[in-house]
């Protein structure tokens, strides 16, 4: 299996993602970790909350990971995301992807990210201290 893809209520486990693509044929690995920051243009996020409707998240993403391994080599890619409420420094993506070379690997694991975020039906809500807004996607 080239893909791993979750979507899950439970914090993410970076070291597990990194891990799963360290194959010795790979010399190249580009991880990203996205984490809930405590400001968004100029006010003060208190959490996030994520929602997804898994059974076609999880479809979209395996079309978006089919999509990367058609256009770069990659040996092996983790996508994790996570639902529910998630605090200031938490994780709710990790993405890592493996490649003979660095340049697949950084190339596949930007497009995974920015593809994810414009297509795939995980919503995220960010609450501040005077309100609360949805999140459109975007890259």
């Amino acid at each position: 299996m080239i893909a791993e893809i979750t979507i899950q209520a439970t914090p993410l486990d970076i070291q597990y993602c990194i891990n799963a693509v360290m194959l010795p044929e790979c010399g190249g690995i580009d991880v990203f970790i996205g984490t809930v920051r405590n400001a968004t243009k100029g006010k003060k996020v208190v959490r996030l909350e994520f929602e997804a409707y898994e059974k076609m998240a999880l479809s979209e993403m395996q079309k978006i990971a089919d999509e990367a391994i058609g256009k770069w080599p990659i040996q092996k890619l983790v996508i994790q995301h996570r639902t529910g409420v998630l605090q200031i420094g938490e994780v709710p993506v990790v993405i890592a992807v493996a490649a003979a070379h660095r340049a697949a690997a950084f190339d596949a694991c930007r497009f995974i990210i920015d593809t994810l975020k414009q297509t795939v039906p995980i919503w995220k809500k960010e609450v501040f201290e005077d309100g609360e807004v949805w999140v459109a996607a975007h890259p």
